[in-house]
């Protein structure tokens, strides 16, 4: 029902009005009046922050001015407006000033339902919390995480919260996982709802493995789980108060699964692998597979890890992340931890270059923020001082347009940029490619300028195809013990775009020496991270019997 007080709010709020200080000063002292029911106090509050916006006052000023209104409310008005301005702050692509204050704030009024012995409205404001501490433009629209800055300080309200501990309870399984079979083949089961071109080549090696009996399936492609996977809320429902319908669906749709499998591999810890921890896995060993995203995304805190016998990362600065960001992967009764690299065929790279690629730098994937392209050109701007004939080939679609304000505001600088280098013929955009090697053909030149990267298989191919790697010391990682530098050769990897081109331009002083360092680079490539030399990480992790 419409509020009939709604035309009367909008006048009094209205940018007119507000501009004046006097103005302000009384909606402020009527919106913190005691008398005021709290739904008109936050509504009000919401508007006079939004008029103050419109009238010209600074985002500082109308925020500053609902934060004051927000801490003489009750707990819910105060949660409400604190996290609505977290949420217009976080959709226009800025940080919450308030942020941690609105999480812990909404987490206290989870608290309080939760103590009051109604879990499923504390999962509700507990939820609404993630989703803000989450947000897709604090951790991946931007070159910065405060996740990754700091995971201890980051996650302490969630892990202070009475109903988080809830949520981050070990449940713990009724049996151990059995050993593999002696006296017929492991039946391994790999479920994934995320990308599944990392799987391709286990994939193959596996259903075709005589002692494997295999199957595959994409839960988007599953009739019944397909819907499972659309909705967060019902999985943090269903860990907060212990059961639920939900939780009951998911056991019958999965129950005949791990009744088959003797080993369940997930790829991806997102969905999939929480909808596997909410139910006791018996006896079947269960295998996560975690990328890169996962670790700033509220999945890992979704995924029951003492239901868990084993997790893979696919970098060793991964695992170290993960594990500060998620400490019960850390400890006694926690998963066996796992380092593999992604699974590559490599063979399909080395191609005849043209001399012409010498000058050529290629960046493959450009699709996100992370990539940070505009790295890549301070590099070409810097060798074109040197040398004018260095080019640089984007390969991959750009960022969304529909992406949010943090996104924009990156894609419009790097637009800027990127006019004046096309128009002087030093940049080439070649968009999505289906043909990865034939394109590499033309590069000579591989970067991985990114903030960063799990493993980053678009360098290691690049590589693969004979051209000179330039790896950026990934800020994500620049701090903790492992990173750019542990994963890669130390003399493929540089600190500043200075030092960038310092290695290009030594590396491709002439052909012969620039093929010489492709050819050292591409035999590295292929010597360590080729699908015949990791498959046999793999059979070991699935416990198989050795196999050529």
């Amino acid at each position: 029902m419409r509020n009939p007080l709604d035309p009367v709010l909008r006048r009094a709020t209205s940018p007119a009005v507000v501009r004046h200080r006097a103005a302000v000063r009384l909606l402020r002292g009527v919106t913190g009046a005691p008398i005021l029911p709290s739904r008109a106090r936050g509504a009000l509050a919401h508007r006079l922050r939004t008029g103050m916006t419109q009238a010209g006052w600074t985002p500082a000023e109308a925020r500053a001015a609902l934060a004051a209104l927000a801490r003489s409310s009750d707990s819910r008005t105060r949660a409400d407006l604190l996290m609505r301005e977290a949420a217009d702050e976080l959709a226009a692509g800025r940080t919450p000033p308030h942020l941690t204050e609105a999480v812990r704030a909404e987490l206290t009024v989870a608290d309080e339902r939760f103590t009051a012995g109604d879990p499923r409205a504390a999962g509700r404001h507990l939820y609404r919390a993630l989703r803000v501490l989450f947000h897709r433009s604090l951790h991946f629209d931007r070159l910065s995480s405060p996740l990754a800055d700091d995971p201890s300080a980051f996650l302490a309200p969630l892990r202070d919260s009475v109903t988080g501990q809830a949520l981050l309870a070990p449940r713990g399984r009724g049996t151990p996982a059995a050993e593999a079979p002696a006296d017929r083949p492991l039946r391994l089961l790999v479920l994934t709802n995320g990308n599944p071109h990392f799987l391709r080549e286990i994939r193959e090696r596996y259903a075709a493995h005589p002692a494997v009996e295999f199957r595959y399936l994409h839960l988007t492609d599953d009739l019944t789980a397909g819907p499972l996977i659309k909705r967060v809320d019902p999985v943090v429902d269903h860990l907060v108060t212990g059961s639920s319908p939900y939780g009951e669906r998911v056991e019958e749709w999965l129950r005949p699964h791990l009744d088959w499998a003797d080993t369940l591999f997930v790829d991806w810890c997102v969905a999939t692998a929480a909808l596997v921890t909410l139910v006791d896995p018996g006896d079947t060993r269960v295998v996560i597979r975690l990328h890169s995203f996962e670790a700033l995304s509220f999945w890992p805190h979704l995924v029951d890890f003492s239901r868990v016998d084993d997790v893979v990362f696919v970098s060793e600065h991964l695992r170290e992340l993960v594990t500060a960001v998620s400490p019960d992967l850390s400890g006694e009764g926690a998963p066996r931890l796992h380092v593999i690299a992604n699974a590559m065929d490599l063979g399909a790279y080395p191609r005849a270059k043209d001399p012409a690629a010498r000058f050529t730098l290629g960046l493959v994937g450009v699709g996100a923020v992370a990539k940070d392209p505009r790295w890549a050109l301070e590099v070409l701007r810097v060798l074109r001082r040197s040398d004018s004939r260095y080019r640089l080939l984007l390969i991959g679609d750009g960022l969304k347009a529909s992406a949010g304000g943090a996104v924009r505001d990156y894609q419009a600088a790097l637009d800027r940029e990127l006019r004046e280098l096309e128009t002087a013929g030093a940049v080439t955009r070649v968009g999505h490619v289906t043909d990865v090697p034939e394109a590499l053909t033309r590069v000579g030149v591989i970067l991985s300028t990114s903030v960063r990267e799990s493993f980053h298989c678009a360098l290691v191919e690049g590589a693969a195809s004979g051209a000179l790697p330039v790896v950026r010391d990934w800020p994500f990682f620049a701090r903790q013990r492992s990173g750019a530098r542990t994963l890669f050769p130390a003399d493929w990897v540089v600190r500043t775009p200075e030092e960038a081109a310092q290695r290009i331009l030594a590396g491709t002083t002439d052909e012969e020496q620039w093929r010489t360092a492709g050819s050292s680079a591409a035999a590295h490539a292929r010597a360590t991270w080729d699908w015949s030399v990791t498959r046999h990480d793999f059979d070991a992790l699935f416990r198989l019997p050795a196999q050529p």
